[in-house]
């Protein structure tokens, strides 16, 4: 059965690049109009836009920063006006590690940073995203992590504790909007490759050891993390919400 989301909006938050430009991508091949928010990397946005709307699809591409209230309400506003006038589906994925920093060396400013790009940030979109998601059919998909559960590795604890209240934040709101015929699922990526953040904070010597301990032997990969949220979005996942997909062959507390 092939996932037909035509005639479906949607919104991905950090949408141009990593994970996000793969579920952009992706959402759109199943035939949705997705605009895309970026902070950072907008020739990356741009590409993905781009052969988007070589699909026949509608693309808008808007700067945004996520722990911004007043600017995430003037950016999903624009983005529903430009996706024509409602958002179906907010797939919450824009966060950082910020850098790896060590609970009694950690400032306040780190930890606030990291629980706002994380955290707030999803509270900020969704709230922004419900009063354009007034078709009676809605889905938001919040990106966790698997530091959510095993508390991630060296410096992340102010992440693991961020990604640990999405998974909260996930299932409370998914028992407000459900009158609404709104479904709220997290998904839990575990060690993924070809994105910014294991590029950045995890050397490639790590990466090489954190594979081996994979039951999968492998890496998981961006389309991995879209394929999930695919299914997560679509009526065949209609009776599910409240739940959390993990999505990282096999491994818990390597």
């Amino acid at each position: 059965m092939n996932i037909d989301l035509s005639g479906r909006t949607a919104v991905v938050t950090g949408g141009n690049i990593g994970i996000g430009g793969a579920v952009s991508l992706t959402l759109a091949r199943a035939g949705a109009d997705v605009a895309i928010t970026y902070f950072t990397h907008s020739d990356e946005g741009k590409e993905v836009s781009k052969e988007i709307r070589t699909m026949g699809r509608k693309s808008p591409l808007l700067h945004l920063d996520a722990t911004d209230s007043a600017m995430v309400n003037q950016v999903f506003a624009q983005a529903a006006d430009e996706l024509g006038g409602h958002i179906d589906i907010l797939v919450n994925n824009a966060g950082s590690l910020v850098g790896r920093v060590l609970v009694e060396e950690m400032s306040d400013e780190h930890w606030h940073r990291v629980i706002d790009v994380n955290l707030t940030s999803a509270l900020y979109c969704t709230r922004a995203a419900l009063s354009h998601m007034n078709t009676g059919w809605g889905r938001i998909v919040n990106v966790s992590s698997l530091a959510a559960h095993n508390g991630g590795g060296g410096g992340a604890v102010a992440y693991g504790a961020a990604k640990a209240g999405v998974i909260g934040f996930t299932r409370g709101l998914s028992k407000e909007v459900a009158p609404k015929g709104i479904t709220v699922n997290a998904v839990a990526p575990g060690f993924i490759l070809g994105t910014p953040f294991h590029a950045t904070f995890t050397p490639p010597e790590k990466q090489e050891i954190v594979i081996s301990n994979i039951p999968l032997k492998r890496a998981g990969t961006p389309e991995d993390t879209a394929n999930a949220i695919l299914f997560l979005v679509s009526d065949m996942a209609s009776f599910i919400t409240g739940e959390v997909t993990d999505i990282n062959g096999g491994s818990w507390f390597n």
